[in-house]
C-alpha cells in the first residue's frame, strides 16, 4: 500500500515538474549588428558572456528581421509582417502598432505570466499603443526610437535619466542599459519570489545613437585601439568606435549579470533565453562587416541579418549548434507559444521552430520570406495612390535559399557572391520569376491596408490628460530633441480618435512642459528670435490630406496672439466622439511651424 502512495506521489511531482512552464526573457539591442560580437569575428571588441551564451544556445545563422528597428519589434510582438501589423517606419505617425492586435504580452499574460517590458519600446507613445496598454504587468521605459528622442523626457541623456515607469514619469539613477537590466531582473526576482512565470523583455537602448558610453567601457575600447593592426582607422572613427563598441561592451557585462542572477536563483534551467539585435549595424561597413554588404536602414544582407540565440536547458532542446535555412523575427512568437504550450487560434505570418529546436523537422528548404518597411516620408511625395502603393511593393526584398532580389531590380546569389557585387537579375528569368510571384502574391495580401492610418486616442479614461508629440505628425519626420533644439521649422498634423463628445483644451508648446520655455525662445543653437506672433488651430474629419492640399497649408480655424514671455496658447473646443485631424501653426513674419507639443484634456 505505501509503494502504491509512493509511485502516486512521483507520479505528482512528474506531472507537476513537466508542467511547469518555463519563464522567458528576451534581450533585443538597438543597432547592434551580426559583425558586434567576438564570437563572429570582431576584430576589436571582446563580449565574453555574450558568447558564452552563443556556445549553449542554437543559434539562428541565416536569420532577419527589418532593417529598421520599429518595423522589427512590432513583427517580434505580434508574430505579423509589418506591413500587417501597422508599424512600417519608424516615426511619422507610421510607427503605432495596429490596436485590436494581440501581442507576445497579451499571450503570455493570458497564460498567467507576469510580463514585463524594460527599456526601448518604439511602438506608440500614447494610447492605445503604449506597453501598458498591450499587455505589460511591469514597465520602465522611453518612448520613441531613442533617448533623447522628441517624445521623450527633454534633455535625458543616458546618466540619471527620466523613464516612464508603469504610466508615471520616474526619475532613476545611473546608466540607462544598467538601469534596464536591473529592473528587468528586480522584476524576475519579485516573479519568482512569488512563484509565478515570467516574460521579461529586455530592449536596451545601445548602442543606438547618440553614442554614449560609460568611461570605463570607452577607456577600454581606445585602449584596444591604440595597437598597431588598427593604425588605418582614422582617428574620428576611433573615437566613435569607442563609444559604440563601448556601449555593447556594457550590455555584455549586463548580460552576464543577468545569467549569474539566474543561475544563483536557480531558474536558468528551466528559462528561455533569446538574445538578437533589432536591425543591421550601423558602424560595420567603416571597420567590419563579418562579410556583409549593407548596413542599418538598407536592403543588402548586412541591414537585416542578425544574430538569434536561443537556450533553454531543459527544454528538451537539441544540443547547441548553428541552424541553418530562412528563419525571421515574426517565428519568435510562434515559437515560444508552442515551447511554453500556451494554446491559441491565431494566425501568424511566421512559422514556429518549436519543432526544429527539438530535433524533429527542419527549416524548409524552399522557405521565401519577405523583408519590407516603409521609408516615408519620401514615400508620400508620390502623387497617386497607386504610385505610393507600386512603390511600396517594389521596397520589398524577397529571400529565397541563397537569393536575394532587392526592390524588384536587383538580384543576387550569396552562394557565389556574398558581398552582393553583381546584380544578374537578367541571367536568371526563371528564379526571377519565382521570385517576383511571391512579391506580387504578398502585396495583394497586405497591401490593401499597408497604409492605414493609426490614431492616437484622446479623451479616455487611459490618457487624460494626452502629451502629443510631433513625432506622430503624419507622414512627416520629426523624432530627435536635436531639430527642435537647432530651431528647425516643420509642419504637420496628428490623426486623433475621441473618445467621448465633450470639451477638451488643447495647448500648443514649441518647448515640453517639463522646461516651461517661451514659445519665441531662440533656438538652443543660437540662432535667436523667431518673431512668432500667432497660434492658429485647426480641426477636420478627413482621412488625411491628399498630396496636392499638404502645401501650402492654408490657415483656417482659430487664431489667437502670441506674447513674448506666452510659453503656451490654449484653445477650448466642443468636440464630438470620432476621428478628426488636428493642425496646429505657430506663425510670424517669416516663420510658419507646428506646435511640436500639445497637452490634450478632456474637461
Amino acid at each position: 500500500m505505501k509503494s502504491i502512495f509512493f509511485f502516486f506521489f512521483l507520479n505528482v511531482i512528474v506531472t507537476a515538474a513537466l508542467a511547469k512552464q518555463p519563464n522567458v526573457i528576451i534581450v533585443m539591442t538597438d543597432d547592434q549588428g551580426y559583425p558586434e560580437l567576438s564570437v563572429n569575428g570582431n576584430p576589436i571588441l571582446k563580449t565574453p558572456y555574450l558568447d558564452r551564451l552563443h556556445g549553449v544556445s542554437l543559434r539562428l545563422e541565416d536569420y532577419h528581421v527589418s532593417p529598421m528597428c520599429a518595423p522589427t519589434r512590432g513583427q517580434l510582438m505580434t508574430g505579423l509582417d509589418a506591413a500587417r501589423n501597422g508599424a512600417i517606419n519608424v516615426s511619422s505617425g507610421r510607427a503605432l502598432l495596429r490596436s485590436g492586435l494581440s501581442t507576445m504580452a497579451n499571450f503570455f499574460g493570458d497564460a498567467g505570466y507576469v510580463t514585463g517590458l524594460f527599456g526601448k519600446w518604439h511602438l506608440g507613445a500614447n494610447y492605445p499603443f503604449r506597453p501598458e496598454d498591450r499587455g505589460f504587468d511591469e514597465t520602465c521605459w522611453f518612448p520613441s526610437s531613442h533617448v533623447g528622442s522628441v517624445p521623450d523626457y527633454w534633455g535625458n541623456d543616458y546618466f540619471d535619466d527620466t523613464y516612464v515607469n508603469n504610466g508615471k514619469w520616474k526619475k532613476y539613477k545611473g546608466y540607462c542599459a544598467d538601469i534596464f537590466f536591473e529592473e528587468g531582473i528586480s522584476f524576475m526576482k519579485k516573479a519568482a519570489q512569488a512563484g509565478k512565470p515570467f516574460f521579461a523583455f529586455i530592449s536596451t537602448n545601445t548602442p543606438h545613437g547618440p553614442l554614449v558610453a560609460k568611461d570605463e567601457d570607452k577607456a577600454a575600447l581606445k585602449e584596444v585601439l591604440t595597437q598597431p593592426e588598427f593604425a588605418h582607422l582614422d582617428s574620428e572613427l576611433k573615437l566613435r568606435l569607442a563609444d559604440y563598441l563601448g556601449m555593447i561592451r556594457n550590455i555584455d557585462t549586463n548580460l552576464g549579470v543577468m545569467i549569474k542572477f539566474l543561475s544563483d536563483e536557480a531558474l536558468r534551467d528551466d528559462t528561455i533565453v533569446i538574445f538578437q539585435t533589432d536591425n543591421g549595424s550601423t558602424m560595420g561597413p567603416r571597420y567590419y562587416n563579418a562579410g556583409m554588404r549593407g548596413q542599418k536602414t538598407e536592403l543588402w544582407e548586412g541591414g537585416h541579418r542578425v544574430p538569434c540565440y536561443i537556450s533553454w536547458p531543459n527544454g528538451g532542446l537539441m544540443d547547441p549548434h548553428d541552424i541553418h535555412g530562412l528563419t525571421q523575427v515574426q517565428d519568435l512568437l510562434p515559437t515560444l507559444l508552442d515551447l511554453c504550450d500556451i494554446p491559441n487560434d491565431a494566425k501568424f505570418d511566421g512559422m514556429s521552430l518549436a519543432s526544429i529546436l527539438r530535433g524533429r523537422a527542419v527549416v524548409p528548404k524552399d522557405r521565401m520570406l519577405i523583408i519590407n518597411y516603409s521609408r516615408m516620408p519620401g514615400f508620400v511625395n508620390y502623387p497617386t495612390p497607386f504610385a505610393q502603393t507600386h512603390m511600396q511593393r517594389n521596397l520589398g526584398e524577397v529571400l529565397w535559399k541563397r537569393w536575394r532580389l532587392l526592390e524588384d531590380r536587383e538580384l543576387y546569389n550569396l552562394e557565389s557572391d556574398p558581398l552582393q557585387q553583381n546584380n544578374v537579375i537578367h541571367k536568371y528569368p526563371k528564379v526571377l520569376a519565382k521570385m517576383r510571384k511571391k512579391l506580387d502574391e504578398w502585396w495583394a495580401d497586405v497591401g490593401p491596408n499597408a497604409n492605414d492610418v493609426q490614431r492616437v486616442i484622446i479623451g479616455s479614461e487611459h490618457e487624460n490628460p494626452s502629451r502629443l508629440t510631433g513625432c506622430e505628425w503624419l507622414d512627416v519626420f520629426i523624432d530627435q530633441q536635436r531639430q527642435i533644439r537647432r530651431g528647425d521649422e516643420k509642419s504637420g498634423y496628428w490623426m486623433l480618435e475621441v473618445a467621448e463628445d465633450g470639451v477638451y483644451d488643447f495647448e500648443l508648446r514649441r518647448w515640453p512642459i517639463e522646461i516651461d520655455r517661451p514659445i519665441n525662445a531662440p533656438a538652443e543653437n543660437g540662432s535667436g528670435h523667431l518673431e512668432i506672433y500667432m497660434a492658429s488651430f485647426y480641426l477636420n474629419d478627413y482621412h488625411h490630406l491628399d498630396i496636392a492640399d499638404k502645401q501650402p497649408y492654408r490657415f483656417e480655424g482659430l487664431n489667437k496672439p502670441v506674447g513674448a514671455n506666452d510659453k503656451a496658447i490654449t484653445f477650448t473646443v466642443p468636440l464630438k466622439k470620432g476621428p478628426i485631424a488636428l493642425h496646429t501653426w505657430f506663425r510670424g513674419p517669416t516663420t510658419t511651424l507646428s506646435a511640436y507639443y500639445v497637452y490634450v484634456t478632456k474637461k
